[in-house]
């Protein structure tokens, strides 16, 4: 027979009832032994009270029903000692959902048996620790709205208020000549074109956190995709006095992706990179493979990334320039976007930084044909 089967509550039970009845029958033979020796056996008993006591019993009452009341009580007494554990198991466990339902989900019930009791405490803990989880996760997702909500109001502020400044002061005539109008046009202009870029880039990282739209999926040559995008980015690196190099040691790099969505994950990746690396004049792009997995690494050779920054830098509205500027800082959402694309594409994304480089690497298992 099994022996975890044997572990049950239903054998522990039906063992208990055996011994129970087993204790009982001894213990009554032992008493009828006792009192057959104190009455019959033991001439010097006679004139005792006890043996008086006892013959009435006997003849009034009778040594069946009085054997039969001894056999009922000791053997709900002994089934009461070999069950008392696994009742009192029965409470700890009661407690303690009492105490989890009161006193949060911090608390955990320990399990001391591999029986249905232990299964239950065990399952019980599992669930407290689901709830903790889901709890911790609500709260966390209303921090990161109030967060989303600070962010924004923040950014859409700024900008907000100078094309109303200007246009105010255009509105109000106090502009004397027409090249003055035309420079606080301009400056409003290309306000307005940073709110755009802010709140296109905030639906798209919207967008793409909510998983409303499934990835469309196919086989994709993630080598000669990134390079597309490089030599597409040559006017932006142009202008930026930078030129871009291509580091290959791989051969092919095969992944299931979505090219469409990839093709904004790479964009801003390579966006930050040019932003943040025109003092070293060059934008690095490296191919390899380790593992199963396909390796893309978008370096920069500008300033480094403070250790405390790192942790960070994929948060939204997050920028490792405090001051939050719009021309070097962006808008604070395009890494954020391009990590979350890649980790629908159950790939990963981090970041390493030193004096030298800067190198954002990501990676993605290979595509491997059914």
């Amino acid at each position: 027979m099994n022996s975890k089967y044997i572990t049950t509550i239903r054998w522990k039970f039906m063992f208990a009832f055996l011994l129970s009845v087993l204790s009982g029958a001894l213990l009554l033979m032992a008493g009828y032994q006792l009192v057959n020796f104190m009455i019959y056996l033991n001439p010097a008993s006679e004139s005792a009270p006890y043996s008086r006591i006892l013959r009435w019993i006997i003849n009034h009452i009778g040594s069946m029903p009085l054997m039969t009341a001894a056999g009922i009580i000791s053997f709900l007494l002994f089934f009461f000692i070999y069950t008392r554990k696994v009742v009192l198991y029965l409470e700890e466990i009661t407690k303690g959902i009492r105490e989890i339902t009161s006193s949060g989900m911090s608390h955990r019930i320990e399990v001391r048996t591999t029986d249905e009791l232990g299964v239950l405490a065990e399952n019980i803990n599992e669930m407290a620790e689901r709830l903790q989880h889901s709890i911790e996760e609500e709260r966390k997702a209303v921090n990161a709205k109030n967060d989303l909500i600070t962010g924004v109001s923040h950014d859409l502020r700024t900008p907000l208020t100078s094309v109303l400044g200007f246009l105010e002061y255009i509105e109000q005539d106090r502009c004397q000549e027409e090249a003055e109008i035309r420079y606080y046009v301009d400056i409003a202009y290309n306000k307005s074109l940073v709110l755009r870029k802010l709140i296109d880039d905030l639906f798209e990282y919207t967008r793409v956190n909510s998983g409303e739209y499934p990835l469309v999926m196919q086989r994709l040559d993630l080598k000669a995709f990134i390079r597309q995008l490089a030599e597409e980015s040559v006017p932006e690196l142009t202008k930026a006095d930078m030129v871009y190099e291509i580091e290959d040691v791989a051969d092919e790099l095969w992944i299931e992706a979505s090219p469409k969505e990839l093709v904004r994950a790479y964009e801003n990746l390579i966006t930050n990179a040019i932003r943040y690396g025109r003092s070293g004049g060059k934008l690095e792009i490296g191919f390899s493979k380790k593992e199963k997995d396909a390796v893309v690494r978008i370096s920069n050779f500008g300033e480094r990334i403070a250790e405390s920054d790192i942790p960070f830098i994929f948060e939204r509205f997050y920028r490792a320039e405090k001051s939050r500027s719009q021309h070097t800082g962006g808008s604070g959402l395009g890494l954020a976007i391009a990590k979350s694309i890649i980790e629908r594409h159950n790939g990963v994304i981090y970041v390493e930084s030193t004096s030298l480089r800067t190198d954002f690497i990501t990676r993605f298992p290979f595509f491997i044909e059914s």
